[in-house]
This record gives structure tokens, sequence and C-alpha cells, in this order.
């Protein structure tokens, strides 16, 4: 399996899962379920308790193509607010734990056109205690990165 800065960048073990490609700081991955682009953050909140991650998927049993999800770095406090920036768009995203997504299918959309045209974005939450959290990524390779794991889909129905 191919590495993100020494680690699989987040990306389950799964034994059927096959490296597309690797562009810059984000890797493109198939596996037995779905296609995703995915990258560990440049910059953790508060180091690295929990491996953080950001990946856009496709998932064709599902129907979804480009979905976003987030692997947060530690855990958001209950009913806090996740907010993704990137360049002057900020989205706000819905979580638990150390999870979080876009809202909807069309905020997906939106988040992906963001990423493509940035060099970075930065994931922000408030933590268990009241902390402020903020998970920070690079950009560049996202956009290949992306396009290569829905390319990969494409003879799944993820079109």
């Amino acid at each position: 399996m191919a590495t993100i800065n020494g680690t699989t960048g987040g990306a389950p073990r799964d034994p059927t899962s096959r490296t597309v490609g690797v562009y810059r700081g984000w890797a493109a991955f198939r596996d037995s379920r779905r296609c995703y682009a995915i990258a560990r953050p440049v910059v953790a909140a508060g180091g690295w308790r929990t491996p953080a991650a950001a990946s856009i998927a496709t998932w064709p049993a599902r129907g979804l193509r480009s979905s976003l999800h987030i692997r947060l770095s530690r855990l958001a406090a209950t009913g806090a607010v996740i907010t993704l920036t990137a360049g002057e768009r900020r989205f706000q995203l819905i979580g638990r734990g150390h999870d979080a997504w876009a809202t909807d299918s069309a905020s997906d959309r939106a988040l992906v056109a963001a990423l493509r045209s940035e060099r970075s974005m930065s994931v922000e939450w408030v933590g268990i205690g009241g902390r402020p959290f903020a998970d920070t990524y690079a950009l560049a390779g996202a956009a290949t990165a992306i396009d290569a794991a829905a390319l990969a889909c494409l003879g799944r129905g993820g079109r």
C-alpha cells in the first residue's frame, strides 16, 4: 500500500485495497466497496493522538460520488460546530466523535469544487472540555487524486 508522509494516510487496511496513485500529499485508492482520495493533515490539532485524515470517496453501491469524510485528530465536543475553510469559503460540517461529513450532496459538490481551487484547507472545532482545535491540509495533488479515484470506480457504477 502506498504511503503518505510515511503512513497509510489514515486509509483502512482493507485487504482488497489497491493504490491507484500518489499525487504529492494525496493518494487515491480502490477497494471492494469504494474508490477514494485521502490525505493526512500537515498540521494536526495537539499532535497525533488519532490518525486524522480527509477523504473524498465514491461509493458505487450507495450511489455516492465525491463524498467528503474528515477524521478529526481530537474528539469533538457533543454538539460542537465543525467548520471547514478552503480559501475564503467556509462550510459547516456535521459530526460525531472523531468524524465529520458534509451536510448533504450539494454541500459535498461545493466543498470538492472549493478544494480543487485552493492551496490549503483547515477544519476547526471545539473539543471535549471546550478547547478549540484545527487540522490543516495542503491541497497540492488533491484534484488529481480525486479524479483518479473517481475514474477507478467508473466501471463499477461510480459515474
